[in-house]
């Protein structure tokens, strides 16, 4: 391997050998682009895990989804979802329905605001996206995806 992960962990070798430096070096590369990811959705007054509730929702608009079908289709499938979307009614970026045919069910849609929003965030996360794109070729984009999707497969 590289010596890139050495000098940014100050570290010469790895006991658990090839894969914990493989381990290693997914998760200093996740965080460097989770948080260059971050500054680009901070911009914009919201947290990563509300851009991807947003994204989720404009994928369906003008449907909308309950709960817990947005949590399943995260990213980072953390536990506080409701609240994630209660800082995005507050803002005015989604709103709540409760189906007519069964009072019980919550439907939460993204609004005119939350889809203005995603619009001018489009080019700034398409920023971290080229940041990617300019460092690995379309071949390694590929393999990379594939190696990744090995290692969280059901």
């Amino acid at each position: 391997m590289g010596d890139t992960l050495k000098r940014r962990l100050k570290q010469t070798r790895f006991p658990g050998g090839e894969p914990q430096e493989a381990m290693l070096n997914l998760l200093v590369a996740s965080a460097h682009v989770a948080g260059m990811f971050d500054v680009a959705c901070g911009e914009f007054g919201i947290s990563q895990q509300q851009y991807n509730i947003l994204r989720i929702l404009r994928g369906v608009h003008p449907e909308g989804y309950p709960c817990g079908e947005i949590a399943v289709r995260m990213i980072d499938r953390a536990p506080d979802v409701t609240r994630r979307i209660d800082g995005l009614v507050k803002q005015g970026m989604v709103v709540r329905d409760r189906l007519a045919e069964d009072r019980r069910v919550v439907i939460t849609r993204i609004t005119d605001a939350g889809l203005d929003l995603l619009k001018r965030m489009d080019p700034r996360v398409q920023q971290v996206v080229d940041y990617v794109g300019e460092r690995l070729s379309n071949k390694e984009c590929d393999e990379l995806s594939r190696l990744c999707e090995a290692l969280y497969k059901e």
